[in-house]
């Protein structure tokens, strides 16, 4: 079972890597960045919150021993940077481009992805389980955070939108679901269909956080 379960891992990495890198790409297009500001951005988005999770946790840093990832993302990145204009040329005159729909769903994919092997990882370091889930939520969004600073935006969790919501369900399911005795294999596959089902239902029905409706101070 071992040896299976492994194997799930590695293609749910390459699918989190893939998305992340591709998220990244999009936003260096929408910014109109040259190569290697693209295959930067993919690269922070893509190992960003990994790193900083194996820095907190004393582990090497994962993507370091890795380098057919570091390719994957490379790959993904320069894809984005000769396809996102022919999406962009498609998708003038319309009010959300088929460039900007591909980046908020690439990026689901990979916070759902990341999530759960973000709190897994953590388990598997002997962690405590409310670190698992912070593991896990940051794992799947500081890549981000760190992307959108880089870019100058507002990171996408200091928005309105259920991002780190539907991370910490994710990863918290899989906690749980692990916990109760569910199997590994099993728990990381609701775990990651939990966070992506949430995210999901947020994009189609337009769902957001409240914000702060008071006066400023």
């Amino acid at each position: 079972m071992a040896a299976p379960f492994d194997l799930v891992l590695e293609v749910l990495g390459w699918i989190g890597t893939a998305a992340f890198a591709t998220a990244g790409a999009l936003t260096a297009a929408r910014k109109r960045m040259d190569p290697v500001g693209f295959l930067l951005v993919a690269g922070i988005t893509a190992f960003g919150g990994g790193a900083l999770r194996d820095l907190l946790l004393g582990l090497p840093v994962a993507w370091l021993r890795r380098p057919d990832l570091a390719i994957l993302a490379a790959c993904f990145a320069l894809a984005v940077f000769f396809l996102a204009p022919v999406l962009k040329r498609r998708g003038m005159g319309r009010a959300r481009t088929p460039r900007v729909t591909l980046l908020l769903w690439a990026d689901a994919a990979g916070m759902a992805v990341f999530a759960v092997l973000g709190a897994e990882a953590a388990l598997r370091a002997g962690a405590a389980a409310w670190v698992c889930v912070l593991m896990g939520v940051m794992t799947a969004s500081f890549g981000g955070v760190i992307r959108d600073v880089v870019c100058g935006e507002i990171p996408l969790i200091l928005r309105r939108e259920i991002y780190a919501t539907a991370a910490a369900a994710g990863a918290g399911g899989f906690v749980a679901l692990e916990a109760l005795g569910a199997g590994r294999p099993l728990a990381v596959g609701l775990g990651a269909a939990l966070a992506f089902a949430i995210r999901a239902a947020a994009l189609g029905r337009g769902w957001s956080l409240p914000v702060y409706g008071g006066r400023g101070v």
